[in-house]
């Protein structure tokens, strides 16, 4: 099943640096996670001077119960990076995926 994850961080003044404190062990899971078909898209959101805020991703997972134990080892969660995350099912269009139904 495909989610929408949209993801928040913090607006304190220390956010950005957990960000980045944490950003190179959640794009090397990200990797293992495209290559591994459960993710697939992702990129960060942008504030007005470009400064990233959060996250979107969309992912396939088979149920929700495999999604959120893979948040409890994401480094963002783990490193209080993302302060609100919103997940909602999800279709990847028919566009994107080659499969006009």
């Amino acid at each position: 099943m495909q989610f929408l994850l949209i993801a928040h961080d913090g607006d304190d003044d220390d956010a950005l640096n957990r960000r980045l404190q944490a950003r190179e062990k959640h794009i090397a899971l990200g990797d293992e996670m495209v290559a591994n078909g459960s993710m697939l898209y992702g990129g960060a959101l942008l504030d007005d001077q470009e400064k990233m805020i959060g996250s979107v991703l969309v992912l396939d997972f088979p149920t929700r119960q495999e999604l959120d134990a893979w948040l409890k080892i994401e480094p963002y969660v783990l490193g209080d990076v993302w302060r609100r995350i919103d997940v909602q099912p999800f279709r990847v269009g028919p566009s994107f995926t080659g499969l006009h139904r």
